[in-house]
Order: structure tokens, then C-alpha cells, then sequence
């Protein structure tokens, strides 16, 4: 593929991120999710924290808020102008960069805490797998992960399968993971029709 080409299709991805922005997107509950605002509460957010698939970076804020080195990445590059206009209304240090999450490596940084709302549960088969040995290539041994993800389909996802089990989660961090935990929680949405979310899990892991 020649350079015009590859910049051609990066476009088309970054267009296709960016358009899931153009109006308030279902996830964007102006806040953290208060399952992982529960983690943070529990003293788990520490030290330097990836929010993986950040989009308009509450929970890098959420960890920065609490003095951490807080990193966001994501491939929308709408939703990072948003994370850094918040970061700097709020006062908060947060780092906000475009970056493909099977690409983490190319950052160039380890971390010791990586946030996961709602990405896990987009990725099947060969991609979960991908995904998440991305994670681990800068996860530094001992490191955690919190994942939120659906445990039912979305309404508004027709034909689109989200939804999660624990025996799906467990197999994908079967190799070099230890689940410490899957817990079932409420899933915040946006959405008017759906007032009190959706099931979901928060489990995390600890890199190996």
C-alpha cells in the first residue's frame, strides 16, 4: 500500500471514530462510570493509568483528579479536542493522544493501571486477543486492568453483538492474566429510555 493510500484509509477511520461524535454518544454520561468511579474510590487508580479508548476522557480526568500520571488515547480525534478542552477547564494534566489500541506499544510508556470502559466488549475472537496482548506489552507486571463491558445487548445496537459473559471474559485473559474479580454492575447510559443503564460487569485483572 503506498503512502497515499495509507493516509487515505487513516482518514476513512479516523472520519468513521469521529462521526460516533457528532452527536452525544449513548456512553457520554457527562462523568465516570460509577463503576469505575468506584474503583478509583477504592484506592485501585494509582500511579500511571492508560484510559484505553478514551473518548472524551472522564476517567483519565477521573485519574489525574487523584494525582496520577493519566494518559488517554483513542483513535477519535473530535473526542480528544474534547478531552483536552475539559482538562484545561479543570485544571488537570491529563494526556490526551490519538492512538490505535492495537498499536499501544508505538507510545513509547508503561503503565501500571489501564481503564477499559466499554472497548473490551467491541472486539471478538482475533481482535480481543490482539487488544489485549497490546495492553500487556505496556502493562508492567503486577499492573491491573479494569474492564466495564455489557453483559446484554445494547437496544440501540441492532444486529451488533455486545454483550459479554463471564466464561467470554475469563477465556480472554486466560494466558498471562489473573481475574481477580467479575463483578455485576450497572452500565450509566445517556440514553432517555434506558433511566437505570444496563447490566454489565467490572472485572479486573492483574498482569502476570
Amino acid at each position: 500500500m503506498g503512502a497515499s493510500e495509507t493516509s487515505r484509509v487513516e482518514a476513512d477511520v479516523a472520519g468513521g471514530h469521529d462521526a460516533l461524535y457528532a452527536t452525544r454518544p449513548p456512553w457520554e454520561i457527562a462523568g465516570p462510570q460509577p463503576a469505575l468511579r468506584e474503583v478509583a474510590e477504592a484506592g485501585l487508580v494509582r500511579g500511571r493509568v492508560l484510559d484505553a479508548g478514551c473518548g472524551t476522557g472522564e476517567h483519565a480526568l477521573l485519574a489525574a483528579a487523584l494525582g496520577c500520571d493519566a494518559t488517554g488515547v483513542d483513535l477519535s480525534e473530535a473526542a480528544l479536542e474534547r478531552a483536552r478542552a475539559k482538562a484545561a477547564e479543570r485544571g488537570l494534566a491529563a494526556r490526551f493522544e490519538r492512538c490505535d489500541l492495537f498499536e499501544l506499544g508505538g507510545l513509547g510508556e508503561r503503565f501500571d493501571v489501564v481503564l477499559d470502559s466499554l472497548v473490551f466488549h467491541g472486539f471478538h475472537g482475533e481482535q480481543r486477543a490482539r487488544y489485549l496482548d497490546a495492553v500487556a506489552s505496556v502493562l508492567d507486571p503486577g499492573g491491573r486492568m479494569f474492564v466495564l463491558c455489557f453483559a446484554e445487548e445494547p437496544p440501540n445496537r441492532p444486529g451488533r453483538v455486545h454483550k459479554v459473559t463471564p466464561a467470554q471474559i475469563q477465556a480472554a485473559f486466560a494466558n498471562g492474566w489473573r481475574i481477580d474479580a467479575i463483578d455485576a454492575v450497572t452500565v450509566a447510559s445517556a440514553l432517555e429510555f434506558l433511566p437505570d443503564g444496563l447490566r454489565g460487569w467490572r472485572a479486573s485483572a492483574t498482569r502476570t
